[in-house]
């Protein structure tokens, strides 16, 4: 016997990332016990699962998603999804204006039960962790920020759900946004939002950017924006926000979505890039499912910099597909980034786990002793099938509580 005193739930031959195979012991909302597999001592658990074998892994994170947008695509038209995706992203600035059509018909009753669609589907694949973007704009108003609060409080037990308040349709040439995101803040927005590539100049995306970081220094905020999301490598939006980062004091707290761009760039200025996101603390999410150019992520990762991958859309007007479930997000990024390898394959769970948490400012997402008990038990060992099936876990744990499925 050890001496971990009595748990709640033990989980015995669990395969962990590096190949090592240990049980696992969860007392109230903490991993309590890691220990050696079964065939010797083990603690006392109210309930014992048998891993037999099949991969443990911390609960999957998105770092990017427009939680209130999902299911919207039938509303939006393929107007938008033609010109974000066609050719090198030259139209994306027009996808946004096609899309941001359909927002003064927002109805909360219609985008309530397709948030909680949405946050449904992530309990069932062990998406516990969402970085959820809500638009705040003229059109939008506020009702995409309510919709997105009111299901957050609903599921609040199960997982967790940070919102970015964001002015999707910029901030210097929609004179509303500014307002709405600052009373988004107020209401409990947990990040400020930015996209400063949208706007008509580079002195405005300056604005936008340095109006964004002050206001999360002032509040205590992170920082989370789309940057160089169209085809075009001169708008070097991704190095105006590492260095707004420092000079406002958000050193580490501050994510780069998409940064599509920076795939077009030479290799000093890649490299350069690099340099400068390392002195700003500045984590990445990629999406390179959701359109045709993506960051050279391998070049990042191999710099030591945390790079995520997110699901971004669910069925709307930027991506038909999408289910929430961040194995086949990854499953698409090993063919999009080429990550065969086996020592591919585990960063790429990485990306949707631990490297993710780093990317959302997560602290102890990590499978060890005295940290907050997420994780995912899979119905295969091998990483590579994992991968291959991308299938529901065969038990999602949240907080040490078993909640997919649920228990009998």
């Amino acid at each position: 016997m050890t001496d971990a005193g009595p748990l709640d739930v033990l989980i015995t031959d669990a395969r962990l990332l590096d190949g090592s195979v240990v049980s696992i012991g969860i007392a109230g909302d903490r991993y309590a016990w890691i220990g050696p597999a079964s065939g010797r001592p083990t603690p006392a658990a109210q309930l014992v699962v048998a891993a037999e074998g099949g991969l443990v892994t911390e609960s999957f994170v998105n770092a990017h998603l427009h939680l209130d947008k999902v299911f919207t695509l039938d509303d939006a038209g393929e107007g938008a999804l033609t010109a974000y995706t066609g050719g090198a992203m030259d139209a994306a600035l027009d996808s946004i204006r096609y899309a941001s059509a359909m927002k003064a018909h927002y109805d909360l009753d219609v985008a309530i039960p397709r948030i909680r669609r949405a946050l449904t589907d992530a309990v069932r694949f062990g998406n516990l962790h969402i970085q959820a973007f809500v638009d705040l704009d003229a059109a939008a108003g506020m009702r995409g920020f309510e919709a997105v609060a009111a299901v957050r409080e609903e599921f609040a037990d199960l997982l967790d759900v940070r919102i970015v308040a964001f002015p999707q349709d910029g901030l210097v040439h929609d004179p509303d946004a500014r307002e709405l995101c600052e009373q988004a803040v107020a209401q409990g927005a947990d990040v400020v939002g930015g996209i400063p590539w949208v706007e008509f100049s580079d002195a405005d995306a300056d604005r936008h950017v340095q109006w964004a970081c002050a206001l999360a220094a002032r509040t205590g905020k992170r920082v989370a924006m789309l940057t160089d999301d169209a085809g075009d490598a001169s708008l070097r939006t991704t190095a105006m926000l590492a260095e707004a980062m420092i000079a406002h004091g958000l050193t580490g707290r501050g994510t780069a979505c998409h940064a599509r761009a920076v795939g077009r760039y030479e290799p000093p200025a890649v490299q350069r890039l690099i340099g400068l996101a390392r002195r700003a603390g500045l984590s990445f999410v990629s999406d390179p499912h959701t359109g045709p150019l993506h960051l050279p992520v391998r070049e990042f990762l191999d710099a030591g910099l945390p790079v995520a991958l997110g699901q971004d859309d669910i069925e709307d007007a930027y991506y038909p597909f999408g289910r929430n479930n961040m194995l086949e997000v990854a499953f698409l990024a090993a063919h999009l980034l080429d990550f065969r390898t086996a020592a591919d394959q585990r960063r790429l769970i990485e990306m949707v786990t631990t490297l993710a948490a780093s990317a959302m400012g997560l602290t102890g997402h990590r499978i060890a002793v005295g940290n907050a008990a997420d994780l995912c038990l899979q119905h295969a060992g091998r990483v590579v099938d994992v991968l291959r099936d991308h299938a529901a876990p065969r038990l999602v744990i949240s907080r040490g509580r078993v909640v997919s499925p649920h228990p009998r």
